[in-house]
């Protein structure tokens, strides 16, 4: 597995799982719980996407094409 994205944005995460799963690729979510539990508000406790390692191309670029441009941490 490898991070695709990492991010304190509830909103941000779920739109690249989203984008993500109906590109077919699987993913996996990490830190959540820990990140809830401070309300998103320590920038260093961050939500991470990571998906397998071979689709990890992919995934870069399906989410750099849905991704608005100005955002940071899409990993692409």
């Amino acid at each position: 597995m490898i991070e695709v994205l990492t991010t304190n944005d509830p909103i941000k995460l779920n739109f690249a799982e989203t984008v993500l799963r109906d590109a077919g690729i699987e993913t996996m979510t990490l830190d959540a719980n820990t990140a809830a539990v401070f309300g998103g508000s320590l920038p260093w406790v961050k939500r991470r996407l990571l998906v397998p390692e071979a689709d990890g191309p992919e995934a870069k670029r399906v989410l750099a094409e849905a991704m608005p441009k100005d955002e940071p941490g899409t990993g692409a």
